[in-house]
């Protein structure tokens, strides 16, 4: 479903990323895991189509995508969500995942502005997309709540159901648990769980080990920004040189 080669990123005179490489099979859930620091987002971000990398190429269903910019990758059905909420706040829940339907809109502006028969048809598909998408995440209740309002764990779902309005083949999450309580994060497991029970591949990047191991079926490891180690997630458990990167030579 998506191959990385041989990706590097240089800022300046730093180097985030040094020739990594990776594979994420079809209705996969792949685990990124790694130090502080150790270029996680910055993987993500080229992967997404927010940086361009110094060298190396990204595939999606080996259609080369490298340099694709977000809103094409988004058509192709890649969508991510963000280590940060980003949200509309003073937009309502249902209009957060609304707009992230406009891929799918055919109107024009003259049309729209006209209110034309099949406008209105459309943005009653639209609504009812979103609200199936708020069931699936759990928080159809918050419907009309402004997104500003909304406990920080119920902004982590609102953004999930977001991304899923479009209908991907690959989501990537990044830090999804993070500021999450244990409640709230063994929820995000079910729903990410849920994600892959419609054939959506998953790409996750966590600190919380707990909930990687759990329900990753493959895990990669980064540190300063080269790749150190791939396996299952007891291979990754065991390997010592993940335990020196996070615990020290001790």
């Amino acid at each position: 479903m998506l191959r990385v080669e041989n990706v590097t990123q240089v800022f300046g005179g730093v180097t985030a990323l040094k020739d990594v490489s990776f594979s994420v099979a079809k209705g996969e859930i792949k685990g990124v895991i790694g130090p502080n620091g150790a270029g996680k987002t910055t993987l993500f971000n080229i992967i997404t189509g927010i940086y361009r990398q110094t060298s190396g190429n990204v595939f999606l269903s080996d259609k080369k995508i490298s340099l694709f910019p977000p809103e094409r990758l988004a058509r192709r059905g890649m969508v991510r969500t963000f280590q940060n909420v980003e949200l509309f706040g003073r937009m309502t829940v249902l209009e957060n995942v609304m707009i992230g339907l406009h891929t799918k809109s055919r109107s024009g502006i003259l049309s729209s502005a006209l209110k034309l028969p099949g406008v209105i048809r459309e943005e009653r598909h639209i609504r009812q997309k979103a609200l199936e998408c708020l069931e699936f995440a759990g928080i159809k209740e918050h419907v009309s709540d402004t997104s500003e309002n909304l406990p920080f764990g119920k902004c982590r779902l609102l953004e999930i159901a977001r991304a899923m309005a479009l209908e991907p083949g690959i989501i990537l999450l990044d830090e999804p648990a993070a500021g999450l309580n244990a409640h709230e994060t063994a929820d995000l497991g079910q729903l990410i769980e849920r994600i892959r029970g419609t054939g959506v591949t998953v790409v996750l990047v966590e600190h919380d080990m707990e909930l990687v191991m759990d329900i990753c079926d493959s895990i990669m490891v980064l540190n300063l920004g080269e790749k150190l180690a791939e396996g299952t997630p007891r291979e990754i458990q065991e390997n010592q040189k993940v335990i020196t990167a996070y615990l020290g030579e001790d």
